[in-house]
């Protein structure tokens, strides 16, 4: 039986996306909030910064990698609502989640006896090494957490609802703030300063109760069962091609970002400092930016399923231009924000003279990163993650690499680790855009 037809108005479209930016941004709330209250701890807040940056990249790197099974259910169920076989599905969410918690056991554990050999790839020395692996011995058992909860999260999407998810992320953010101020400073008489090792147990308690509501929600508020059966369902094998293709477009996404921070760590703990305040703010706005690239994820996957190439070319049409109104917006704030943004993660003047020399350079980047991050959600939504995998490997390989080592053959430090994010992303955009333009415009009637 058809689902009805999609609706694709403005309030629909706002009725995914806002929730979806709220969801999204809570992911790096997380990562700002270490950040920024690590950065002010009265001893070694310098030292404590790089090192909070260092594991938040490398466990970025791992979540996000394998995170991308979340688009892929997100996809399947989306295109199978819209063609109206949403009940042929029963046995796919059960064996999906199962498909995720599985691979994130099979990374912890490969990586977990081998962190300070990890982390002193990224070139992190003496102290900083030190509270790196302090940092990550704890925060990398919220790994198979987050991957269910990514895995809830694509089963909602899929089924056209973003609320539960940000309410379950918002929850997460918040209590992940209040227990990061109560734990790294320490409650006079109750509570004594942990300093890392406290917004270390802030984020994995934060990471289980978001599991825990999640669980709940999905079996409250949906007709979903957990209970795996024997028979493997068809889909599962798409599922495992589109992740596939996913994992590797996302290990050479984060290739970047593990050279970029690798470069800056080289420099001196002041330029890592400096560059982890500006990668938040930027992994902040790509967030944010992401909203809207969400709807269009949800709802391109299910006008696929309809076979509405007209309905989806006006939801592409608008969620580019809403998201590049935010990013417009996201760069008025950072240019009246130039002068105090960096002081609210650390108070070294050394670190923030070196942010203000680059912060420029992050809000340039972000009109390309509103191109590029809505289309590859929209391709997303579509199942279109080999093209997804080659744009991933071309941009790196071709445009992020060579000017990142171009650039410091030229010695020119941050500026040329923060240009070649910007060649990184714009040649994304282009990518994309040309592809849509060849394979689906010319599908409209």
């Amino acid at each position: 039986m058809k689902s009805s037809e999609t609706n694709i108005s403005f309030s629909r479209i706002q009725q995914l996306a806002i929730p979806a930016i709220i969801a999204g941004v809570a992911e790096p709330v997380l990562s700002i909030t270490d950040t920024a209250i690590v950065g002010n701890i009265p001893e070694y807040g310098t030292e404590s910064l790089a090192a909070v940056g260092i594991v938040g990249s490398f466990l970025s790197a791992l979540i996000w990698i394998l995170a991308q099974t979340r688009s892929a259910i997100a996809a399947i169920v989306a295109q199978n609502l819209g063609a109206g076989k949403i009940e042929q599905l029963k046995r796919f969410p059960a064996q999906a989640i199962f498909y995720n918690i599985a691979l994130s056991i099979i990374v912890l554990f490969s990586t977990y006896f081998f962190v300070e050999e990890i982390f002193i790839l990224f070139n992190a020395k003496g102290m900083i090494l030190d509270l790196s692996v302090d940092y990550y011995n704890i925060r990398v058992w919220g790994f198979p957490l987050t991957l269910f909860t990514f895995a809830v999260f694509g089963l909602f999407r899929g089924l056209q609802n973003t609320f539960w998810p940000m309410i379950i992320a918002a929850i997460g953010a918040g209590i992940n703030v209040i227990l990061d101020f109560a734990l790294v400073y320490g409650i006079p008489d109750v509570i004594e300063p942990m300093n890392v090792i406290g917004a270390a147990w802030a984020s994995l308690v934060s990471q289980a109760i978001m599991a825990l509501l999640s669980l709940i929600l999905l079996l409250k508020k949906t007709d979903v069962s957990l209970r795996l059966k024997r028979d493997i369902h068809p889909e599962i094998h798409r599922l495992i091609v589109m992740s596939a293709n996913l994992i590797l477009r996302s290990i050479a996404l984060n290739a970047a970002l593990i050279l970029a921070t690798r470069e800056a760590t080289d420099l001196g703990k002041e330029y890592i400092a400096a560059h982890v305040i500006a990668y938040n703010v930027w992994i902040f706005a790509a967030f944010f930016i992401d909203g809207y690239g969400a709807a269009g994820n949800i709802l391109g996957g299910k006008l696929l399923g309809e076979q509405n190439f007209k309905a989806l070319w006006t939801v592409t049409k608008r969620v580019n231009a809403y998201n590049l109104v935010v990013a417009l917006l996201l760069m008025l704030l950072g240019v009246a924000g130039y002068d105090y943004i960096g002081g609210f993660f650390n108070d070294d003047a050394k670190v923030i003279s070196l942010f203000k020399d680059i912060f420029y350079m992050v809000i340039i980047s972000l009109p390309f990163c509103s191109l590029a991050f809505t289309l590859d959600a929209i391709f997303k939504g579509l199942g279109e993650m080999g093209y997804l995998r080659n744009v991933l490997l071309g941009a790196t390989l071709f445009g992020f690499v060579p000017v990142l080592y171009v650039t410091k053959y030229l010695d020119w430090e941050l500026y040329g680790i923060w240009l070649a994010m910007i060649v990184w992303v714009a040649y994304r955009a282009l990518a994309l855009i040309i592809k849509y333009w060849r394979k689906y415009y010319v599908l409209v009637k």
